[in-house]
């Protein structure tokens, strides 16, 4: 027995529908008034009148009535796709019409930029007036392949102008940083007020110049940002960047080793600390800076260390042991 139809959308298929379908597809055909129960079938086309016998319906192929509906749907999204371009269109014009219409010497407060390469100009442009200090906060190096040796070598020359014009530079960067290859040459080229810290885990990437104007991330993918110059969001940027710089664990001109109590490393203190908050591997790499497969590696040495032999008994062993005490 058919299940009761039901209202639904003129181009979907309801549980009445199919069982008549499938009837229809293992017996050749049905009686016209039984599929009175569910008119999708024909609204669809999936049943058509028995050339002998109109009293009588056949079943479309499933792999044709597919076909067609997809086809169809296809054609639907393109419609919709069509109205979305007309509506940005027309409206794109009008935004810009009630946009604000800033005076000669007027400056937004802040602006979107698109493209990495507009984004570096903003940024150099912002640089060639520093007199102060470059704030700069780096969750990972950016500085591997071909992109980002160019984007290196681009930022190490008007880094190097900013301290020849007595500038000083901070950088923070995890600590799963501190010993990367990339990073060390870069010290050692520079020359002035250079200093870098670091800490278990930083926030996304920031650019602070002269604490007047600030650079941050406005997508995942490096091709979006924010040019910020309003006045407070900057100084909450950098007392913010400050707070943390003092928790920081120093590591150029000088460094300061890192404590390593009952044989937990730092880096696997802030893996555990992140383990108890119940996030996966793949978050627990991104947080820290670090590939998925190193952070694995690291979770099995803190789990051997431990006595782990699973990882719900790590979470209980971590808390058990205190170390994220140790860090307070």
């Amino acid at each position: 027995m058919s299940a009761p139809h039901r209202e639904h959308g003129k181009d979907d298929l309801c549980s009445a529908g199919t069982d008549l379908y499938e009837r229809a597809l293992r017996q050749g055909r049905l009686p016209a008034e039984e599929v009175r129960a569910a008119p999708c079938l024909v609204d669809l086309g999936l049943l058509h009148p028995a050339l002998d016998d109109p009293t009588r319906l056949e079943p479309v192929a499933p792999v044709v009535a597919l076909h067609r509906l997809l086809r169809s749907s296809a054609e639907r999204i393109a419609g919709e796709r069509r109205r979305e371009a007309r509506l940005a269109e027309t409206f794109d014009a009008l935004m810009r019409i009630d946009e604000p219409h800033p005076t000669a010497g007027d400056t937004l407060a802040i602006q979107l930029l698109t493209g990495t390469e507009r984004i570096n100009r903003a940024i150099t442009d912002a640089m060639a007036d520093a007199s102060g200090e470059l704030i700069t906060v780096q969750p990972r190096t950016g500085l591997t392949g071909e992109r980002g040796q160019a984007a290196d070598a681009a930022s190490l020359g008007r880094d190097q102008a900013a301290l020849d014009r007595g500038c000083r530079i901070r950088t923070l960067y995890p600590h799963t940083l501190r010993h990367f290859p990339v990073i060390v040459a870069r010290c050692e080229r520079l020359k002035g007020d250079v200093q870098i810290r670091t800490l278990d885990e930083v926030p996304d990437r920031l650019v602070l110049i002269d604490r007047t104007v600030a650079f941050v991330p406005a997508g995942e993918d490096g091709r979006l940002a924010l040019e910020i110059r309003h006045p407070a969001i900057v100084e909450h940027l950098a007392v913010t960047f400050d707070r943390l710089w003092r928790l920081a664990t120093p590591m150029h001109p000088e460094a300061v080793p890192q404590p390593s109590p009952d044989g937990i490393t730092p880096r696997q203190h802030a893996i555990a600390a992140l383990l108890v908050e119940g996030h996966t591997d793949a978050v627990i790499a991104d947080r820290l800076g670090m590939n998925i497969r190193t952070a694995r590696v690291h979770i099995a040495k803190l789990a051997a260390t431990l006595g782990s032999q699973s990882r719900a008994q790590l979470g209980y062993l971590i808390g058990r042991s205190g170390i994220l005490d140790q860090g307070r």
